[in-house]
């Protein structure tokens, strides 16, 4: 299985929704796709150039972020998928909707060759870049190294240990909108997920974003958590956009 594009896709509550598709439009200057299911429920966020990477949902539970992976046959990837420990949660016509051995979702969807180059880096106002490059993986200590050992073979990606001992990252042959960071967290709980974006100034963009409706949360040793309208956390990190 070849994994061809990534997606972060961003699950909001209804009541949030509009908020929070006028909270990530702004911070990643793009525009919204016309409105897509049963409810209008799905939408795209579009980049002015390269390839989107940001899809959103409204939803009736809490947010939370979850993976599309673009695979050349769903069904074959969803099997192998199974025989490393998923479970199957939905099987759609055009999609597949699967949870890893730790609960973290994350669906097969039909891989399009004309995603493009990936997305260009934002310029905020103070002349500060960034760009939404990286969902983590945030993993219970008990469950991490089976976590890992299933991501590892799901996507076919060298593993490679971080800097700091609870890090590690998953890095494909060819270039990918978004890269995947593993996390080793200190409590035992299923795994979730949160965006990253790579910053040059995360205090320039930690402002930008709070005028925009973030909330500061907390500063960590190289980056800065964020929550967004509703109330999702996130983090700027110290990392030059690529």
């Amino acid at each position: 299985m070849t994994i061809r594009w990534i997606w972060a896709f961003l699950d909001r509550p209804v009541a949030q929704f509009e908020e929070c598709i006028e909270f990530w439009t702004a911070v990643t200057h793009t525009t919204v796709s016309p409105r897509r299911g049963e409810f209008g429920e799905f939408v795209t966020l579009l980049p002015d150039s390269g390839g989107p990477a940001i899809k959103m949902q409204a939803v009736s539970g809490a947010p939370r972020v979850h993976m599309d992976l673009d695979v050349d046959d769903i069904a074959a990837a969803t099997e192998q998928a199974v025989r490393f420990g998923a479970t199957l949660v939905l099987d759609n016509p055009d999609c597949a909707v699967l949870k890893s051995p730790h609960d973290m979702i994350f669906c097969f969807t039909p891989a399009d060759p004309t995603q493009g180059e990936l997305t260009a880096v934002v310029t905020g106002p103070e002349g500060d870049t960034s760009r939404v490059d990286q969902i983590t993986l945030d993993i219970g200590a008990s469950d991490h190294e089976a976590e890992v050992r299933f991501w590892t073979a799901l996507t076919g990606w060298t593993w490679r240990p971080g800097t700091l001992t609870e890090y590690s990252r998953l890095v494909p042959d060819s270039p990918l909108p978004i890269n995947l960071l593993l996390q080793r967290l200190d409590e035992d709980r299923p795994t979730s997920a949160h965006l990253d974006l790579s910053c040059t100034d995360t205090e320039a963009t930690a402002a930008w974003h709070e005028k925009l409706g973030a909330q500061r949360i907390e500063r960590g040793k190289r980056w800065i958590v964020m929550a967004d309208p509703a109330g999702q956390p996130y983090c700027l990190t110290g990392r030059t956009p690529a």
